[in-house]
């Protein structure tokens, strides 16, 4: 079926449409803003889908086990990784702020690498190994 346009030209209804659909640039006044309006909010949707997982994520490690304090924790990853998350040993063994191997890190319920973690799971997973076996685990840090 044909539509005449104001300017006189002819289009196919289903040619129009698929033009929009494919290239919103070419879409004028209010479609054009309530595509643009669409977008926002999607991208809005997905920005507080991200922080709620972040926020989440950090009150899950957010409490400390075994009374061990922050403090103590600050100083044995200052002394094995500076204090870096991402830090590697230098033949890739040992890995992230507290430089766990792998097998510790799985010891304490981690998964993955550990230098890959979020900086308060890894706090949450030292604080967890030192309530288990003390300073002993970083014999020269701890």
């Amino acid at each position: 079926m044909a539509l005449a346009s104001p300017g006189g030209d002819t289009e196919q209804r289903v040619g129009l449409a698929d033009a929009r659909l494919a290239a919103p640039t070419a879409l004028t006044g209010p479609v054009r803003s309530f595509h643009r309006a669409i977008q926002v909010t999607l991208h809005r949707i997905r920005v507080a889908r991200r922080n709620r997982l972040h926020r989440e994520r950090r009150e899950a490690f957010a409490t400390l086990p075994g009374g061990v304090s922050q403090s103590t924790l600050d100083a044995i990853a200052s002394c094995e990784s500076g204090g870096d998350p991402t830090a590697v040993s230098s033949d890739g063994s040992y890995r992230g702020k507290y430089q766990f191997d792998y097998g510790t890190w799985e010891s304490v319920g981690g998964s993955g690498d550990p230098a890959a973690a979020p900086e308060p799971e890894q706090d949450y997973r030292a604080a967890l190994l030192y309530a288990q076996s003390g300073s002993s685990p970083w014999p020269i840090c701890g």
